[in-house]
């Protein structure tokens, strides 16, 4: 079956999917993007996701352009015409073409693209297994209030993994300009410290993930503690479990983390740690009541 696009109000087919060389994204990073997880045909926390766009789309000036657009309908009708039930979608939206600079000239109508493709999650061997992740060397900045937003100017996160994957690892720990622990390179990350949560807060340059969101909420309602705030890196030698978040991956735990020098940090043994388990169990347990 021919991969089948959501471009700019039509679905067509990929090989026939194409923006202007002009396109203020392609051109100077000028857009916002959303990565989201369908289950048994079905996107999981989808308006979450929107509201997030929207929020962003009033910091960089896009709000105005694409607040009448039913960015729901165009990821549901691409999740369906491609006949998939578990995928990842991604929805990008740009300033569009525009002939002059963006802060010349406020360019014209908006790119949308919407991509679904087939899903494959990890194995219940890998979950058990855990992420190994290494410390990147480009740093987040904190006061910046594009580092809290999913822009397309995606290339400090591109390469963090890179460095990650280079290395053999799964993952990385991007810092922020302070030093401190900001994120995952593809999402939130939590440590277990004392039987409580510990977690980056929303003002140390992070991008304030939907399923972080979620394990919060969680954690609330398992009455498991949790402090946001500063986090330094010396939690990753005391922390009893760590795990990383994002909407595909859900919840996976961190067992092992090394840094620029190759030493290297076993987490709990290298084994899934018990709250790390109950919040996974509870995210699964939330998707599966959702996408029914």
């Amino acid at each position: 079956m021919t991969e089948k696009v959501y471009l700019n109000g039509k679905i067509v087919p990929s090989e026939q999917a194409s923006i202007s060389v002009r396109d203020h994204g392609f051109l100077y990073g000028y857009g916002l993007f959303q990565t989201m997880r369908a289950y048994n045909g079905k996107l999981f926390l989808l308006d979450r996701h929107i509201k997030r766009l929207h929020e962003a789309a009033k910091v960089i000036g896009l709000e105005a352009k694409i607040k009448n657009i039913d960015f729901i309908k165009a990821c549901n009708e691409t999740l369906a015409a491609n006949g998939l039930k578990e995928a990842r979608v991604r929805l990008t939206v740009t300033n569009g073409d525009g002939e002059a600079l963006p802060w010349v000239d406020k360019g014209g109508v908006p790119t949308v693209v919407v991509t679904a493709v087939p899903y494959t999650p990890f194995s219940e061997e890998k979950y058990n297994t855990g992420f190994k992740v290494g410390i990147a060397s480009v740093r987040r900045m904190k006061q910046s209030p594009f580092s809290a937003m999913k822009s397309i100017n995606y290339l400090l996160n591109v390469v963090a993994r890179t460095e990650a994957a280079e290395k053999g690892l799964d993952e990385t720990i991007i810092l922020n300009d302070e030093g401190y622990i900001a994120e995952g390179g593809g999402g939130n990350v939590f440590f277990v410290d004392e039987g409580k949560l510990v977690t980056p807060s929303t003002d140390m340059g992070i991008i304030p993930g939907i399923t972080r969101e979620v394990v919060l909420n969680i954690a609330a309602k398992l009455g498991i503690g949790v402090r946001e705030g500063p986090v330094g890196i010396g939690i990753i030698k005391r922390c009893q479990e760590a795990f990383m978040t994002n909407a595909l991956i859900e919840i996976m735990q961190v067992t092992q983390v090394r840094d620029n020098e190759g030493n290297s940090v076993t987490i709990n043994g290298g084994k899934p740690g018990d709250i790390t388990r109950q919040v996974m169990a509870a995210y699964r347990e939330m998707v599966k009541k959702e996408t029914v």
